[in-house]
């Protein structure tokens, strides 16, 4: 079978219009959208009406162009886009953080749609489903607990039990990405409901949690190498005696794993190809400044052993974005069992690989390149943090060994 990892005759145009917005509109707002944080003692997890201004108008230059909703794979919902399609988009919107949001193709918010729109009544869909698809609410993912191996899902203790009607939620999640936002209103959260009777892969349930419902307490915002990352946030949350109704149950008990999975295999996809933007747009910043910048006589780029670090940055990404559209490619087959390992083998790579290009980057600047004065330091913590999310390397490590010995067996 031919694998064409390529852009497409239909993508080509929708590509150019999104990195053209990108470059000349959306890093530059970025910037601007971050120093507003907290600004004259604001709240930091509100917008205030400049960041709002900044994000609605950049989302109306968006939407003027119809470039809205791409995740939307395989949907008639959306433009239809083949997951390969999709990740040339995504590593052009991971140049900057506010990118995914301009085009409503962020993170958790996503991979939260993509749940209820494959796994949610009709209830969900118009309750959460359409504010979510028109960004007019953000929503988050709550799965990781503290005080237990949450790589190992099926270690997780939150407990959702029946009670006539009603599931009541009881337990701590933390790691919430998302939940700080005032905007955010619905959690997509995997609970506990059967006993250790049960097979390990069927004792967990997915639910949908309005984010107002009495008996949530948000305890603190995690720190990122000590950022909150507002308005953002990944946040400590405690649930008690939380009472929810048993429509707010997605797909059926026991079935926890299978919209997760459903949910994570493209989100790995697309944080890795977001990643390779990152390493683009750091190589770029550390060239511009080995070429700019002089010391003993020379341009820094003609110092030391910068010549090989350039040719190594842009080797391995490279290799990198070969092996993210691969796993696209395999995800698009429509076998995620056989996708998996491939997608396992990427989200070791890439943000491994962007964090070394990025650190570089921050060598070049010296000392301006680990303070505000360069969006690098931003954008290590975000690698760095990467390398946990959805799962963290040595779990994924883990799963293609045991691919690759299991033909030996």
């Amino acid at each position: 079978m031919e694998m064409n990892l390529g852009v497409t005759e239909r993508l080509k145009p929708i590509l150019e219009k999104v990195t053209k917005l990108m470059q000349e509109d959306v890093i530059a707002a970025d910037e601007e959208f971050h120093q507003e944080i907290g600004k004259d003692g604001a709240d930091r997890w509100d917008l205030n009406p400049r960041q709002t201004e900044i994000l609605e108008g950049l989302q109306t230059k968006a939407r003027e162009q119809n470039l809205w909703n791409f995740w939307l794979t395989d949907s008639e919902r959306g433009y239809g886009l083949s997951t390969v399609e999709y990740a040339h988009l995504a590593e052009q919107m991971g140049w900057s953080v506010l990118g995914p949001q301009v085009f409503n193709c962020s993170a958790p918010d996503t991979g939260n749609m993509e749940v209820l729109e494959r796994y949610g009544t009709q209830e969900h869909k118009e309750r959460w489903l359409e504010p979510l698809l028109e960004s007019k609410i953000r929503s988050a993912y709550l799965m990781t607990e503290p005080d237990i191996a949450s790589s190992d899902a099926t270690n997780l203790k939150f407990e959702a039990k029946l009670e006539g009607d009603e599931y009541v939620l009881n337990g701590e999640k933390y790691w919430s990405s998302g939940a700080g936002d005032k905007r955010c209103e619905v959690y997509i959260l995997m609970a506990k409901t059967a006993g250790e009777e049960a097979p390990r892969h069927a004792r967990h349930s997915m639910f949908v949690v309005p984010a107002d419902t009495p008996g949530i307490e948000i305890l603190r915002a995690m720190t990122v190498f000590g950022h909150d990352d507002a308005p953002h946030g990944h946040m400590h949350i405690r649930f008690e005696d939380v009472r929810i109704p048993k429509s707010a149950l997605l797909l059926g008990e026991g079935r926890g794993f299978e919209v997760s999975q459903g949910r994570l295999g493209p989100g790995r996809i697309h944080h890795c190809m977001r990643a390779i933007g990152q390493a683009e747009r750091a190589l770029k910043l550390l060239c511009e400044r080995s070429m700019t910048r002089t010391a003993f006589g020379k341009p820094l780029a003609k110092l030391g052993a910068n010549y090989d670090i350039i040719a190594d940055c842009r080797i391995g990404i490279e290799q990198a974005r070969l092996l993210c559209l691969k796993a696209a490619w395999m995800m698009d087959q429509g076998d995620p069992s056989a996708a998996a390992p491939w997608i396992s083998q990427i989200k070791v790579a890439a943000p491994n690989m962007a964090l070394k290009v990025i650190d570089e980057a921050m060598q070049m600047f010296g000392g301006s390149g680990v303070s505000q004065d360069t969006p690098l330091a931003m954008m290590y913590a975000q690698m760095r943090t990467l390398r946990f999310a959805d799962g963290p390397d040595a779990v994924h490590r883990m799963q293609v060994a045991r691919k690759e010995l299991a033909q030996y067996r």
